[in-house]
């Protein structure tokens, strides 16, 4: 068995809907590193994307899988309730951004939180409308599809969207998009087209994922809550991809000066077991009457289990300042490399959750981004891109990666900058 044995089935047996980042088909997997059917060894810097946080088979998530394994693997919360369940909502309540009641809701993914939270946001002000960023991902059900600020490949042949949703520009300084450019499109919009007492919620990712690791400006982050509060709309952060130390702090929001109402989170929360959640404000959250809200697999006892571990090993092993370390040796060295790389257009990104913008003569480079990455794996190393143009790389490697094992790391990416730039 090899890993193009395995690609040519897979042509026959998966949906091409599914899409494929590499050709590399694990065997194994520890911490940072990955090893395939073949034995290669590679070192992880997709961590699942921003799932691993922890790392691969983390001996507290393992041990703790063991465990409920031992005592039970399902009961549906809804029918047969247990105190895992009800104590991960309580750590939750207190540690999402925010000095107030909150409340926690469990589901399985990161499309079904933020579906959710547009659910609970409806209920709570009787309204339909909602506000969204380009370049936003938000998930590719039919409400976050709609959400998600990008076509293809997200949109692209799956017909109308849902209605009552509305994109403003996200800002990117790089590309000409200020903070007031977005909050003079809002108002427009509150001009031209949507009655702001219509609209339930605007949502937003503290640092937007797949649309390019921008973080949000903080006077951006401030606009949207001072026009929530004027307005009775509910402000969502969607914190699926920045949560659990990712960007230096256990949430993304907790950078600013101000909480949303409602925090939707999935991927690091369980360190690899589906488990997503939306946590906000008590009165917001239990606007839904009883049966609204849940799933069958919400809050499964496996990936609870799993979460209690995440948090534990998250404190325990200061991983938050573990983020803000890497994250600065990664961007130090990047930044040392841009003299030699001038299609390098910007290094940025909170803690660990750093990104490198490709440009040529003021456009995107989505060829040079390719062929780093393409460059890198050659070598032993997992990258992974994204933007709205293709022209990023994002770096997601677990938080937990051993020193040794990250300055090998930092050597392959500074050997592969140089070799793309030599093709």
């Amino acid at each position: 068995m090899n890993n193009s044995s395995i690609a040519a089935r897979r042509e026959t047996a998966i949906a091409r809907g599914v899409g494929m980042m590499t050709q590399i088909y694990v065997e194994r997997a520890e911490n940072a590193l990955v090893w395939d059917v073949e034995g290669n060894r590679y070192i992880d810097f997709a961590a699942g994307i921003a799932v691993v946080n922890t790392g691969h088979r983390h001996p507290r998530v393992t041990q703790a899988l063991h465990d409920q394994v031992d005592a039970y693997t399902h009961t549906c919360h809804q029918v047969i309730p247990y105190e895992p369940y009800v104590r991960l909502a309580e750590r939750l309540n207190d540690a999402v951004p925010g000095d107030f009641p909150k409340k926690t809701v469990f589901v399985t993914t990161g499309a079904e939180a933020v579906e959710n939270a547009i659910k609970v946001a409806r209920a709570h002000t009787g309204r339909q409308a909602v506000i969204a960023f380009g370049g936003a991902f938000h998930g590719r059900t039919f409400m976050t599809m709609s959400l998600t600020g990008k076509v293809v490949p997200y949109k692209a042949g799956f017909g109308t969207m849902m209605p009552d949703v509305y994109h403003v520009p996200f800002p990117i300084d790089l590309h000409g998009v200020s903070t007031q450019t977005a909050m003079d499109a809002i108002g427009q919009l509150f001009k031209t087209d949507l009655d702001p007492s219509r609209v339930a919620a605007i949502i937003f990712e503290p640092v937007q994922g797949e649309g390019g690791f921008y973080p949000a400006p903080a006077d951006l982050v401030k606009g949207i809550r001072d026009l929530c509060d004027t307005h009775g709309i509910v402000m969502i952060a969607d914190e699926v991809q920045t949560g659990f130390a990712r960007t230096g702090h256990l949430f993304a929001m907790h950078a600013h000066d101000v909480a949303p109402d409602i925090t939707t989170m999935a991927k690091g929360l369980a360190g690899g077991v589906p488990l997503a959640a939306l946590t906000g404000r008590a009165e917001i959250m239990d606007a839904p009457g009883p049966g609204g809200l849940g799933g069958t697999y919400g809050g499964n006892p496996l990936g609870i289990a799993a979460a209690h571990a995440v948090l534990d090993a998250i404190e325990d092993e200061k991983l938050c300042d573990r983020a803000n370390a890497l994250g600065s040796r990664l961007r130090q060295r990047l930044e040392a490399i841009r003299a030699d790389v001038p299609q390098i257009a910007q290094v940025r990104g909170p803690g660990f959750m750093v990104a490198v913008e490709f440009m040529s003569d003021g456009a995107p480079d989505p060829d040079m981004t390719a062929r780093v990455k393409s460059e890198a794996l050659k070598r032993g190393l997992i990258l992974l891109t994204c933007g709205v143009h293709g022209n990023v790389i994002r770096f997601l490697a677990p938080i937990t990666i051993p020193d040794d094992l990250f300055a090998e790391a930092l050597d392959i990416l500074d050997t592969s900058l140089h070799a793309a730039v030599a093709h």
